[in-house]
């Protein structure tokens, strides 16, 4: 994450014009870029039985994927993408009698489809929103145990399957803002509100939605 905004900030103080894409016009734009995800509604503890009250805190993940733009006119344009993230939540570091629980977290690998419209207030720069589909494909939960009892320190690692505890498919809404330079390199900054829950109706999360909060760099292509 500290590498992508130090990139970014050379960009922006080196690069100040734009290149935006003509009406009528296709174009495809890779990007990889980062993540913080938290979950609305989290449990305070772990499902599988450690102690209660963490305070919540955000997982940094990452994303990497290709989107499709279509420039409708001037200051319109719709955008499909296919996306691979990691997401999901984390939790405070916990002592509890001589023990010390560190790195408790749930990350989940999502295919994401979003479909955006484009609105560019000015050239290169555009508000966007629209809606993402979402399908699981894997949810792992995991945490460390420090134990400093008798003097002596070991630490067990621990990681579980949960993925059968979560909902296959997730709906959010994202709202974000671009800028495309001159290069033409993008910055995609967008925050995807959970709609959905994530959870099953028998599990930890069943209350939960995901937020996932977006940085990326792209290079588009027009075809």
């Amino acid at each position: 994450m500290k590498k992508l905004f130090l990139i970014v900030a050379v960009m922006a103080a080196t690069v100040s014009a734009n290149a935006q894409a003509e009406p009528g016009s296709f174009s495809i734009q890779p990007h990889t870029g980062g993540t913080g995800g938290i979950f609305s509604s989290a449990p305070k503890t772990s499902t599988i039985g450690l102690p209660s009250d963490f305070d919540t805190n955000v997982l940094a993940g990452n994303s990497i994927g290709v989107d499709f733009e279509y420039q409708i006119n001037k200051w319109l344009s719709a955008a499909a993408g296919v996306n691979y993230v990691v997401t999901g939540n984390a939790w405070k570091d916990k002592d509890v009698n001589n023990v010390k629980y560190k790195d408790v977290k749930i990350q989940t690998g999502y295919i994401t489809v979003p479909l955006v419209a484009n609105f560019y207030v000015h050239k290169g720069l555009a508000l966007k929103t629209g809606v993402q589909f979402a399908y699981l494909t894997n949810a792992k939960e995991m945490f460390s145990i420090e134990d400093k009892t008798d003097k002596v320190t070991w630490t067990n690692i621990t990681s579980t399957d949960i993925k059968d505890d979560l909902n296959k498919f997730d709906i959010s809404i994202p709202v974000g803002i671009s800028y495309e330079f001159k290069v033409p390199i993008v910055i995609d900054l967008r925050y995807n509100i959970g709609l959905s829950k994530i959870g099953k109706s028998d599990s930890a999360f069943k209350d939960s939605r995901s937020n996932t909060c977006m940085l990326t760099l792209g290079y588009k292509f027009k075809l």
